[in-house]
């Protein structure tokens, strides 16, 4: 989906402990995808849905750098001016004010912070206006439970990337929209609701 799904993750928040190791192998990974007409063989990022989503996420990627982020791959269109790839990019040290912390990017772009505490975690992930979806990786099932109560999302995948299915609640909290699809849930919409008080006396 070259980070063009509303459930893509763009902010990626990793404990220090891991960070030494993680940052450097993720983008390693990154560099190594390749990008290019999606219906060839091994392509793994298509094009984004037009150019200007490409001018879009180049105005993020700009804005976090001019506020102190550190760009550690790409930050560039890939082909010709004007065409509608993006390098897929990974910045670091993105202060909270960016605009691809605020906004929705859209595009195959990692916004990698560092935290110390689960606290600032949670406090970071839960500062913007949107709480479509969340994802947490952890091997600690008291973490797990105590994020899945903290973190203002309407969907959460505990170590899973795709926490969607066709018969589980699909929806959003704070702008991310109201009301839910899918599931026994999905129908709320559909339904009235009647109370009836019946006295026996």
């Amino acid at each position: 989906n070259t980070g063009q799904s509303c459930i893509a993750a763009n902010r990626i928040y990793v404990q220090r402990g891991l960070a030494e190791r993680f940052i450097p192998a993720f983008v390693e990974r990154v560099n190594a995808l390749k990008v290019g007409n999606g219906l060839e063989p091994g392509v793994e990022i298509g094009p984004l849905i037009n150019p200007a989503a490409v001018d879009l996420a180049l105005s993020h990627i700009a804005d976090a750098q001019a506020k102190g982020a550190q760009l550690l791959c790409g930050g560039q269109r890939h082909g010709d001016a004007g065409s509608a790839f993006l390098a897929p990019t990974v910045l670091t040290g993105v202060p909270g004010a960016s605009l691809g912390m605020c906004d929705e990017t859209f595009a195959p772009v990692a916004y990698v912070n560092v935290f110390d505490t689960e606290a600032e975690a949670v406090a970071r992930a839960n500062d913007t206006s949107y709480g479509l979806a969340a994802y947490v990786f952890t091997s600690d099932l008291n973490r797990a439970f105590r994020l899945m109560e903290s973190l203002e999302a309407g969907m959460i995948g505990i170590n899973d990337g795709v926490p969607t299915t066709s018969n589980a609640p699909f929806g959003g909290v704070k702008q991310s929209g109201w009301g839910r699809e899918l599931g026994t849930e999905g129908l709320d919409a559909f339904l009235e609701t009647k109370h009836v008080s019946l006295s026996l006396g």
